[in-house]
């Protein structure tokens, strides 16, 4: 044992963590492949297969074993139960045991193969899933797992391996580990005509918290700002692109030499959004569309990146039609050969469905078939509930509605086990005398109630166990859009880097953050009459503690009414913001991170207030605590700590 921990502290020092990952997969795959080689293995005899969430190994037999060894494999697999990772099936057929007792073969009478025991072992599970972040599935032959010489030199490599990474667990940043539970992120579009820098883009990100983005093309300069950041990127392929790559493998790998291998590992790309909404919006390029997500998925392998960076395409929730009630949702029928080759595909490489889910059309388009509080994930009464009939499941958001309509749609065509992400949501702040329900204040209840939901880490109905992650849209409001005045207004921050109107993290009302307080002022150059109105009802009706806007007092002086209906407007929405206070007042009002305080007028807010409101953060969207994070650390270590205990068990026992 001595050895194994000076190899161990060895290992920390001189081996990256990502170096032991690569280590462990080695080992692993040195073993089977060393153990293959034997003469009596034929090469048909192991394949790999992928599964979602465990690993699972398959042992077969390719010539005929005796009943006995199949007792003594049986015995292997009768490891301590407890030690959860990755299940074990026997699967013998029935014609191949020999010397089969009497009563063996009666229970078999019918089934034609032979089903032992599962026995869970959490060494493996651990560095395959938790570490490097994907499945993988072994299908071995019975004959194998009989050679326990060779069976215990790989178990005594990956012992040494565990003992490595339990080690480095206790060293590794808290940004490097996978948190388990759904994230917010947000999506970056560049229609902006002043758009700010890339570096200050990237420091509004930093600011604020924001741990997930998604990129809607290669740019150069937000991938560079982005690195050594930790910040994950979504990086998008554009519509324009998807055809050449779908026809040219050899521009697929272009593309990635291009636009992932040149900038990772410091910029920490997790997947490639291949086109956006391509099967709705260019309906012309789905046959390729399957074709260019495999030639970018291979010059993934290629470059040894497929297991840091997946593969997918945004899809708009119009590929299914009937959204309601989701449990007979499907897709539309004429996608149906292109979506099983591409749920295939996703299966295949352990890849989420991407999925464009947005509440404000539901609503919009379904002539107040849906009340609008269902959209913004409002309470409703109890009888207007929204049940589906077929399953009695109760939605209380459109949202859940959507996500679980995808799901039902992937079931429908016979694949599970695919989680669903989020690619774009959100609300618009801003629409035309057509579009009343654009406003700032649906907007913000909207994503501030889309962040509590993600964040309470569970699933829609049907899939509670898959918590959801999703991507606001979006960062800026992009004037440079066509269509309509909403199209322009989706944006949380207007393109100076000023927040649109706050978000709020946490679901207990505590914002996390250490940004700048939020402030609600009055617009330069508003209309007189309009502010006088405003301010009239901010102190009356608003309930807004004016006191201090009277004569004599510190902030009567200047004596106008933009300043007194600043002073008026911020104490309203400081008091109102929590239970849905909006900074509007007939458009006379703005949000600012600029504290208005001067001299001995202090706004409430403040951090120089000794009474006021709440200061308020813009927004956080990364782990929801630092408990939640800590949490995670110890379940990590604990799982390290199994893993050893396992490995060190299945040696003993061989």
């Amino acid at each position: 044992m001595l050895s194994c921990c000076c190899f161990c502290r060895l290992a920390v020092h001189l081996i990256p963590l990502h170096s032991l990952h690569s280590s462990l997969m080695r080992t692993i795959l040195h073993c089977l492949h060393s153990l293959h080689s034997r003469k009596h293995f034929t090469h048909s005899s192991t394949q790999h297969t992928l599964h979602h969430h465990h690993i699972h190994i398959s042992i077969t037999n390719s010539s005929p074993t005796t009943y006995q060894s199949v007792k003594t494999l049986r015995g292997f697999l009768l490891l301590p139960p407890l030690l959860g990772g990755f299940s074990v099936l026997l699967q013998l057929s029935k014609s191949s045991i020999t010397h089969l007792p009497e009563r063996e073969e009666e229970l078999l009478n019918n089934t034609n193969s032979y089903r032992v025991s599962i026995f869970r072992s959490g060494f493996l599970y651990i560095f395959i899933h938790a570490l490097i972040g994907s499945n993988f599935g072994l299908n071995l032959p019975a004959e194998m797992i009989l050679d326990v010489m060779n069976l215990k030199k790989c178990l005594t490599n990956v012992f040494l391996l565990t003992l490595a990474m339990l080690t480095t667990a206790s060293v590794v940043d808290l940004d490097q580990l996978e948190l388990i539970g759904g994230f917010v992120g947000v999506n970056i579009g560049t229609d902006v005509s002043d758009l700010l820098a890339a570096s200050n883009v990237v420091a509004i990100l930093k600011a604020h918290q924001i741990t997930h983005v998604r990129l809607y093309d290669a740019d150069t300069h937000l991938l560079q700002a982005l690195s050594n950041t930790s910040i994950e990127v979504i990086v998008g392929v554009t519509n324009e692109e998807v055809l050449r790559i779908g026809e040219s493998p050899s521009a697929a790998a272009a593309w990635i030499n291009k636009n992932v291998l040149a900038y990772v590992p410091s910029t920490n790309i997790t997947a490639v959004a291949v086109g956006s909404e391509v099967l709705s919006t260019i309906p012309n390029v789905a046959p390729v569309l399957v074709p260019a997500m495999n030639s970018l998925h291979k010059a993934l392998v290629a470059a040894n990146l497929n297991f840091r960076v997946k593969v997918s395409t945004p899809h708009s929730m119009d590929i299914i039609p009937k959204p309601f009630p989701p449990s007979t949702a499907t897709f539309n029928s004429s996608w149906n050969s292109t979506m099983v080759q591409l749920l295939q595909f996703l299966k295949n490489t352990n890849s989420s469905f991407m999925l464009n889910a947005y509440p404000y059309y539901g609503y919009t388009k379904g002539d107040g078939i849906f009340p609008i509080e269902y959209a913004l994930f409002k309470p409703l009464p109890s009888v207007k509930q929204i049940v589906d009939p077929n399953t009695l499941f109760h939605y209380n958001s459109m949202f859940d509605a959507m996500v679980d309509a995808a799901y039902y749609s992937i079931d429908a065509l016979d694949f599970s086990d695919i989680p669903v992400v989020v690619t774009e949501t959100g609300w618009p702040s801003l629409g035309g005398s057509n579009e009343p329900d654009a406003t700032v204040g649906n907007a913000e209840t909207y994503n501030n109630n889309l962040i509590r939901r993600v964040l309470n880490d569970s699933g829609p109905p049907s899939q509670v166990n898959m918590p959801i992650s999703a991507y606001i849209y979006e960062l800026f409001n992009e004037d440079k859009r066509n269509g309509p005045i909403s199209e322009k207004n989706w944006g949380i921050f207007y393109s100076n880097g000023s927040a649109i109107y706050p978000l709020s993290l946490s679901t207990s009302g505590q914002i996390n953050g250490t940004s700048a307080s939020v402030f609600c002022v009055a617009k330069d150059g508003a209309d007189s009459d309009k502010l006088q109105a405003g301010l009239n009802y901010a102190c009356g009706q608003g309930g807004a503690n004016c006191a201090a806007i009277q004569q004599g007092q510190p902030c009567y002086l200047p004596n106008n009414v933009k300043s007194h209906a600043s002073f008026a407007f911020n104490d309203y929405y400081q008091k109102t913001h929590s239970t849905g206070g909006t900074c509007d007042f007939d458009g006379t009002a703005t949000i600012t991170t600029r504290d208005p305080s001067y001299g001995s007028c202090i706004y409430t807010g403040s951090s120089n207030s000794s009474g006021g409101g709440m200061s308020l953060a813009p927004t956080a969207l990364g782990p929801s605590s630092p408990s939640k994070a800590s949490s995670n650390m110890q379940m990590c270590s604990l799982q390290y700590l199994i893993s050893v205990v396992g490995a060190f068990l299945a040696l003993v026992m061989l």
